[in-house]
């Protein structure tokens, strides 16, 4: 049996914030706002996941209403939901994500988000793949207000 999930999130850009992309700390004077450490494209590849087997979504699974989850490491919530996913059987075979964003640039780091997102979900690094595309100066993405992810996924059981 195979499954297919998608996940998609956006966050507001400011300042005195990291920008974090899968787990990869990249320069910019702005960083994502969230609950956690706002780590757009581990909450789209967590979503992916769990909706590919139905589990519900990262903010079911990890609310923002409780304190336990504030600033904490999103890579390790995908880390967590992940084993959760594995435990029932599923294997990972392969992950697509685009990454919107004005600023910065993906194309530089997009080797290290891969290997970290592959890292963190034990495959392989080809079976992740990410993609950066701007926002063309249009709405929040292209006006450099928000970083906006999209992540599918395929899972199959044996």
């Amino acid at each position: 049996m195979i499954r297919v999930g998608l996940g998609q999130d956006v966050h507001r850009l400011v300042q005195g914030r990291c920008f974090i992309l899968g787990g990869v700390e990249i320069p910019s004077d702005r960083g994502e706002l969230g609950h956690s450490d706002g780590d757009v494209l581990a909450h789209a590849v967590t979503d992916a996941l769990l909706g590919a087997v139905g589990m519900g979504d990262i903010g079911e699974l990890f609310p923002p209403s409780d304190a336990a989850w504030k600033d904490a490491d999103s890579m390790n919530l995908l880390r967590i939901a992940f084993s959760r996913i594995q435990v029932l059987g599923w294997r990972l075979v392969n992950i697509d994500c685009v990454v919107n964003c004005e600023k910065p640039r993906i194309l530089p780091y997009r080797s290290r988000i891969c290997e970290s997102l592959a890292a963190a979900l034990g495959v392989p690094p080809e079976s992740v793949f990410v993609k950066g595309k701007t926002g063309e100066g249009l709405g929040p993405v292209g006006e450099g207000i928000a970083v906006q992810a999209s992540a599918v996924c395929l899972l199959e059981w044996p």
